[in-house]
């Protein structure tokens, strides 16, 4: 069978290249098109379009980039029905892939989504439009089965794709981590996530390298999207300074850290999962933010504390984002063994909630199975 799959940012890219593989495995003579990235061509796609060219984020920048996305939208088109697939499986990305679950529902095409839209969050009237477009709806999040099931679409739990990922990471060799990053071993380490797009990981490190001057017994490391050039990092960083760059190497510098800055989104899970203490940053365009704050439905942005339905872990958002307040944070989180006993056991009591591995084959089984019903 034939199956083309959407992806527009780096989550999507790796979440899509585990679930080609599980189609690949299920159905051997699958042939599949995407849009995506590195992971998912490694993983058999044939990627027509690279996500690095899709990611705009924030209202402002979607307004500047219009026309690049009306072309895109043209293009797919286009491009599906010259494929002409048995499956349309779109990750996430909602501003784009509603359109086109819009314009392939209307063209006869069978339209899945793999991780959902975060709708309960905010633009929350897009539901009704899911319950026309989507035929079958895969989510991630265990919350979300009940709220589609409220709207009467058609859903199914099929568990958090990251806990394979997780349960695939090899122990790092500290040694070998700390020589390859040209790293003193006699520190250690805060990690740096400050995102996948050159908007955020601005914004991001602007604040987060004042954070470091404040703790000189640690070192800190960047953990660089794949997405963009170290050149771009490396702006922000000097020689003088007690920050290292990584690139590929998330996980296992994860695992050596003692805390983490992370930037609000799947990272900030990532994180939780390998039971680092962390701090959730996030600073938006001033426009943007303003009308997110009016849209928004939910008490949290940070997925751990959305799963959890409690402040987990700290969120500094916009204001809040501060130098200061990301450092007496960071003094707690490292110091205050109350504080770190508990944080993990609620790392451990939301692994409970996402439920056992294996998301990725059961979503490609759900999607299998539903071509052949049809």
């Amino acid at each position: 069978m034939k199956y083309y799959i959407i992806a527009g940012e780096a989550s999507g890219d790796l979440h899509g290249s585990n679930l080609v593989s599980s189609l690949r495995a299920k159905d051997p003579g699958a042939k599949i098109r995407a849009w995506g990235g590195e992971k998912m061509r490694r993983s058999g796609a044939n990627v027509v379009k690279n996500y690095h060219n899709l990611a705009f984020m924030g209202f402002v920048e979607v307004l500047m980039n219009l026309n690049t996305i009306l072309k895109n939208f043209s293009f797919c088109k286009k491009d599906i029905t010259e494929f002409a697939p048995d499956a349309i499986i779109l990750i996430d990305y909602p501003g784009f892939n509603l359109k086109v679950a819009e314009w392939a529902k209307k063209k006869g095409y069978k339209v899945f989504y793999y991780i959902s839209p975060q709708v309960w969050a905010w633009k929350r009237r897009r539901v009704y439009k899911i319950r026309r477009v989507v035929d079958k709806m895969l989510c991630i999040l265990p919350f979300e089965k009940k709220f589609y099931d409220n709207y009467d679409v058609d859903c199914q739990f099929v568990g958090h794709p990251l806990l394979d990922e997780i349960a695939r990471v090899e122990p790092v060799d500290k040694a070998r981590f700390y020589k390859s990053n040209r790293l003193n071993p006699k520190k250690e380490i805060i990690a740096m996530l400050p995102g996948s797009r050159k908007q955020e990981v601005s914004r991001m490190l602007t604040v987060m390298m004042e954070v470091t001057k404040q703790f000189p017994n640690y070192q800190f490391v960047i953990a660089c999207a794949p997405s963009l050039p170290m050149s771009y990092y490396k702006r922000f960083v000097n020689d003088k300074s007690n920050v290292r760059l990584v690139r590929n190497r998330t996980y296992q510098l994860l695992q050596l850290s003692s805390a983490a800055m992370v930037t609000s989104g799947t990272a900030t899970l990532e994180t939780a999962l390998l039971d680092v203490p962390e701090v959730v940053c996030y600073k938006a365009n001033k426009i943007s933010y303003w009308i997110a704050r009016i849209l928004a439905k939910v008490r949290y942005i940070c997925l751990v504390n959305l799963i959890m339905d409690k402040m987990v872990v700290k969120e500094l958002i916009q204001n809040d984002m501060t130098a200061k307040n990301i450092t007496e944070e960071l003094k707690s989180l490292l110091t205050n063994q109350k504080r770190q006993r508990k944080l993990l056991e609620d790392y451990e009591e939301l692994k409970f909630v996402l439920g056992n591995a294996g998301a990725s084959n059961r979503a490609a089984e759900v999607i299998i199975s539903n071509i052949k019903i049809d």
